[in-house]
């Protein structure tokens, strides 16, 4: 029998007098009640509207332009009890403060709820254990320990979860005169920095494989400079020295993606593709999945549409496309969702292109926006088949984004796969404050592609490199024939993303060597002359079509030698390379030489610069808490 997706309406109680016009501020600061220590990723609503936002770092929080009236104000965070505060009062031109603290959640096995189709878990306070793929990790949520273990009447839970992350095969070291040529897709995915904070935030370090370091460096934004060329990518490069190795130097290349204004950007057909099944009924899913559309309605002009599909163990329409104008009746569809049954995501993936093709602009941007934790269970499910399925799809001109959500049966590599083949992007959204940045700071990145299938090319000098090493990239590392291939699918950039990637490079002048390999029967490779008396240390190319064509075009720029290695590295260089370093040191990489959680805080600190979105100081947080947390250890 196929399950019914049965959709509840909430009749939340809301008191709100008759509003005069104008707005005020709401702003505060959240503390742990216990400790006293400030709270990040504390989610604040203003109930019965679709404003929002969550406390950084330092526990603060603000949110703008509150229409004048007396609201309920509710306060949420993992591992805390929920707070409401009611008859907040907002007064035109006027900040209203809330400093106010939570009390971590003391889940009593008693009280634990059974829920169809999910195993029973308790929770107690008294362990510091739970059990992650075959080996055991610390768990803490809140500031206090968890534990997964048997049920009050004795029967024994799952002993592992299911959380799922591909093998990563660091990139080696090639020798030039062998390998001259690199070449990859860029990449301007994020989830894999906000996973790894989720871990650390909850008291331990995630395994290597969750790490990918193209996403950390990513995550944050770098200064380069604006194209100017009317091409919509501008690139530049740095060489300076390698801080955990002083023998060796590093590249940055930084990407620049045209600015564009939310109000110029064309309008938008939208699919909202949202997972109700039974997995995602927990509070960091379905929950913060709402408070996160609710964000993004609330940024939708007139001339926008939005249609919101959904899946459990059968899909359906529960909103027709409807104008941005209508806020309140898409923001009231999102709310009435409530989560049930299996997981059929291939349904529910062709029926959300379907509507988005029925609706398709021309002259738009057509986009699906696929909400979930991955665990598709029910039909069309193996990656490999899913992996053809959006292959397909994408042939109709709809770009795909990939928002991740949740714990325990989270699947990353699936999740990561749909969203590269289906010409999108790939965040995990872990509080409200994440989903704030995606579809209100970076909204015009997250939705508008300004340039699809962007390659990089880079062929190496080896009269000056002996041998590179491209740090991260590699799910994304491509034949050289890809490079001018324009069948060849790759990464795609939106307005004003930045892309950064580094290259390690070897001097030719160094005396470390490498495996002999064979001579060749057939032909002999040799150096050109010139080779040897240019001050060319590579030569860097780049591709990219325009979001509506076929067709490649290609920049070039040269990297000549010591002239351009720079003593005094920028801020760009130095926050990019700490974050690359802090990667190695999570990885345990092979390549991290001298590397150390000090000098990782100290770079970062020296490159901190105006910060004012406090991001780059939430990272020497993580680096600091993650120095004093137990190695990774596979054997547990």
């Amino acid at each position: 029998m196929r399950n019914v997706i049965v959709f509840v309406l909430i009749f939340c109680s809301f008191s709100v007098t008759a509003q005069k016009k104008g707005f005020g501020k709401l702003a505060g600061r959240i503390v742990d009640h216990d400790s006293r220590e400030e709270l990040a990723g504390v989610s604040i609503t203003v109930e019965k509207t679709s404003l929002g936002n969550a406390t950084t770092v330092d526990g603060r929080f603000v949110i703008l332009k509150v229409p004048v009236g007396v609201y309920k104000v509710k306060i949420t965070c993992i591992g805390y009890t929920a707070l409401i505060i009611n008859d907040v009062v907002i007064k035109s031109n006027i900040t209203t403060t809330i400093d106010t603290s939570l009390s971590a959640d003391e889940v009593q096995l008693h009280e634990v709820a059974v829920v169809a189709e999910r195993p029973v878990v308790n929770k107690s306070i008294t362990s510091s254990v739970m059990s992650f793929s075959s080996f055991s990790i610390p768990y803490t949520r809140g500031g206090r320990a968890w534990e997964i273990g048997r049920t009050a009447e004795g029967i024994t839970l799952p002993k592992f979860n299911t959380e799922e992350y591909d093998k990563i095969n660091e990139n080696e070291f090639l020798e030039s005169i062998q390998n001259p040529l690199s070449t990859f897709s860029i990449d301007v995915d994020v989830a894999s920095y906000t996973n790894m904070r989720r871990f650390i935030n909850d008291g331990m370090l995630p395994p290597p494989d969750a790490i990918r370091t193209e996403e950390l460096i990513n995550y944050f934004s770098y200064d380069y400079p604006e194209p100017t060329d009317g091409h919509p990518v501008s690139f530049s490069t740095e060489l300076s020295a390698a801080p955990w190795n002083s023998e060796h130097q590093l590249l940055l290349i930084g990407l620049q993606g045209k600015n564009i204004e939310t109000k110029h950007l064309p309008s938008s057909n939208l699919v909202f593709l949202l997972d109700v099944s039974g997995s995602m009924n927990e509070p960091n899913k379905l929950p913060l999945v709402k408070s996160a559309f609710r964000l993004l309605v609330h940024q939708l002009r007139p001339q926008d549409n939005v249609a919101v599909v959904v899946y459990a163990g059968s899909s359906g329409i529960v909103l027709p496309s409807t104008s941005g104008k209508e806020k309140e009746k898409i923001i009231s569809c999102i709310d009435r969702l409530e989560a049930g049954g299996t997981t059929a995501g291939g349904e529910g993936i062709v029926l959300a292109y379907k509507v988005a093709k029925e609706n398709f602009l021309p002259d738009g941007n057509n986009r699906v926006i696929l909400a979930t934790d991955g665990d598709f269970n029910v039909g069309l499910s193996s990656d490999a088949d899913l992996e053809r399925l959006i292959e397909e799809k994408r042939k109709d001109g709809v770009f795909l984004s990939v928002l991740g959500f949740g714990t325990g049966n989270y699947k990353d590599s699936k999740m990561e796969k749909l969203a590269d083949k289906g010409n999108g992007n790939y965040a995990y959204i872990d509080n409200l404050q994440e989903a704030n940045k995606m579809f209100v700071d970076q909204m015009a990145g997250t939705l508008y592609t300004i340039a699809k299938d962007v390659k990089l090319q880079l062929e190496f000098n080896p009269a000056k490199v002996k041998a590179y090493r491209l740090i991260g990239y590699e799910n994304r590392i491509l034949a050289k024939e890809d490079f001018t291939n324009d069948n060849k699918d790759a990464g795609d950039m939106g307005a004003g993303h930045t892309v950064t990637a580094l290259y390690e490079l070897i001097p030719a002048s160094s005396k470390a060597e490498f495996p002999i390999v064979d001579s060749l029967k057939y032909q002999r490779v040799h150096l050109n002359e010139s080779a040897g008396t240019s001050d060319e240390v590579l030569t860097l190319k780049l591709r990219y079509k325009s979001p509506k064509d076929s067709i490649s075009r290609q920049l070039e720029s040269i990297v000549v030698g010591a002239d351009s290695l720079k003593k005094d590295a920028s801020e760009n260089f130095t926050f990019a390379s700490a974050v690359a370093e802090f990667s190695m040191l999570l990885r345990n990489s092979k390549f991290k030489a001298n590397s150390s959680y000090s000098s990782v805080i100290a770079a970062a600190k020296r490159a901190k610069g105006d910060d004012e979105e406090g991001y780059r100081r939430e990272f020497i947080r993580l680096v600091e808490l993650a120095q004093s947390l137990p190695k990774y250890d596979p054997t547990k």
